[in-house]
């Protein structure tokens, strides 16, 4: 999944002088940073998200669509962000930081439909998740953060009852 670890670098004493935060995609962390997106949180977790679903993918049919949905909305996510961090005006940037926003919430669909459709369970699928809801949190906040005129309505939680009949 998506976040960090807790690193503990251990002198020659056996003591522990040092405590860092790193990506758990070490590869990822450790990787040269040349363009602006590189250093967006909301991206970082898009690139972790994508080799995550990758491992996912694994286990689903290829003739399933949600494969194919999941691969595609997954990949969109990170090439989004990119592009509109990219652009010059601020409505631009939102654009696609919207896109993004949305097929991130297309992600947590296709992951629902994976357990609808018994390729997974709810406790396999909760690491995507968790990592699709920090990444849509963190493109709200870019989305706000580059449109203060922007109207948005603020979250409510819903929740459905059933009523006996």
């Amino acid at each position: 999944g998506c976040g960090a670890d807790v690193l503990a670098i251990i002198d020659e004493h056996n003591q522990a002088f040092l405590i860092v935060i790193v990506s758990r995609n070490l590869n990822r962390s450790l990787m040269k940073l040349y363009f602006d997106h590189e250093k967006l949180a909301a991206y970082q977790l898009s690139i972790e998200l994508v080799a995550w679903v990758t491992n996912v993918l694994e286990t689903i049919p290829k003739s399933l669509a949600v494969h194919d949905q999941l691969d595609r909305a997954s990949t969109s996510i990170p090439l989004n962000i990119a592009e509109g961090n990219g652009k010059f005006t601020p409505p631009d940037r939102c654009r696609y930081f919207d896109n993004a926003r949305g097929s991130a919430l297309e992600c947590a669909a296709a992951l629902d439909v994976v357990v609808a459709k018994k390729k997974a369970t709810p406790a396999q699928i909760e690491p995507g998740k968790e990592c699709l809801h920090r990444i849509v949190s963190t493109l709200v906040g870019l989305i706000r953060s580059n449109s203060p005129d922007r109207l948005h309505e603020d979250s409510v939680e819903y929740r459905v009852t059933r009523r006996k009949k």
